[in-house]
């Protein structure tokens, strides 16, 4: 009896184990769009495309102009604001489709990434593939991504009427809202993969578990300061390395009248900030990956701590060939890139460092 309990057990077992697995696969898939998308607003944001849709239309403004009569008055639209007036006067109609198909392809991803984490989550707690405690994490996400739509139309709505560009505290923000929800993806989907495997046995110490989270943290905290620099067209001043222009701190680093504003609203400010935070990055990584080494870490631990370092390195290297070469387009949206995937290696590295043994 006992056995052919067990039998009839197995193809419910199968069957939750499957589930399992597709609600981490699509934890993944989530997060390569969010990847995604980040990299579209970095070529938005290069190609001055973001607000060339001057309205919020979350459901009708996914379809674009379907004829030449919608075209023309979607660039009329676009004629009232500041960039055209003071930017982009005397512009093409051509020209025009060119940036709106840039912002409409990044909202539209938007849209796409929102059905694609919204209805899988609907049939997976349908058939109750949802591990238990789960489910209020993912509508909490749920929320978070439509908190983050609104927060994009907050930050476009702020180069509308009196800039031309928009606002650096608001595309920070933005930004920091894509970060977070690409942190929380990835995280919920290495915890569905230790359910699913159990997790990685190993042994890390109390200084590399604190550590890792200390890396998260400037990891972040360097992506904010990065969008500042791109708020601010800051990569194109000071244009050299490792000096700013035979300078180490750029003498007009401070405005007058602007006092610690300068730290947010000063180009010079904004570039050398980034700077100084990446060197910082960089030791902490190194500093790191040495007590890992002397206090011979194992597991997952050791592995993340190491490509987390390799891949701080090589986005420093993008940084610097980027700002050497003037901001070129590929350059730009690849080290805007590379900040997530650094994001992303943090948060792997900082889950296997909490999934091991403290000793």
């Amino acid at each position: 009896m006992a056995n052919a309990a067990i039998n009839l057990s197995e193809p419910r077992a199968a069957r939750a184990e499957s589930g399992h697995a597709a609600v981490e696969a699509w934890l993944w898939f989530v997060a390569a769009l969010v990847f995604a998308m980040v990299a579209v607003g970095g070529a938005t944001r290069l190609t001055g495309s973001g607000l060339s849709i001057t309205e919020w239309k979350p459901i009708m403004g996914a379809i674009p102009p379907l004829n030449e009569a919608d075209w023309l008055v979607a660039f009329e639209k676009y004629k009232q604001i500041p960039q055209y007036k003071l930017v982009n006067e005397g512009m093409s109609l051509s020209d025009f489709k060119s940036i709106f198909w840039w912002e409409w392809g990044h909202r539209f991803l938007g849209r796409i990434v929102g059905v694609v984490f919204a209805l899988p989550l609907l049939v997976f707690w349908w058939r109750g593939w949802l591990r238990a405690g789960t489910a209020g994490k993912y509508a909490g996400l749920l929320a978070l991504g439509a908190i983050q739509g609104a927060i994009g139309w907050y930050m476009v709505a702020s180069g509308l009427s009196e800039r031309v560009s928009v606002s650096q505290y608001r595309l920070a923000l933005h930004l920091s809202g894509a970060l977070a929800i690409f942190a929380l993806l990835v995280w919920l989907a290495l915890d569905e993969r230790r359910a699913r495997l159990g997790g990685s046995p190993g042994i890390v110490t109390g200084f590399v578990r604190a550590m890792a989270a200390v890396m998260f943290g400037l990891v972040f905290l360097q992506t904010v300061l990065g969008a500042f620099v791109a708020g601010l067209k800051a990569g194109l001043i000071y244009n050299t390395w490792p000096s700013m222009d035979g300078q180490f701190v750029p003498s007009d680093y401070w405005i007058d009248g602007h006092g610690l504003m300068s730290f947010f609203e000063g180009h010079a400010a904004a570039q050398f900030n980034h700077r100084m935070m990446a060197y910082v990055l960089l030791a902490v990584a190194l500093a790191q990956t040495i007590a890992i080494l002397r206090a011979g870490a194992t597991c997952a631990a050791k592995l993340s701590g190491f490509v987390l370092l390799l891949a701080i390195v090589a986005q420093a290297i993008i940084g610097i060939l980027t700002l050497v070469w003037h901001v070129p387009l590929t350059l730009g949206v690849l080290h805007q890139a590379g900040a997530v995937a650094v994001l992303g290696v943090a948060v792997w590295h900082l889950f296997a460092v909490n999934d091991a043994r403290k000793v």
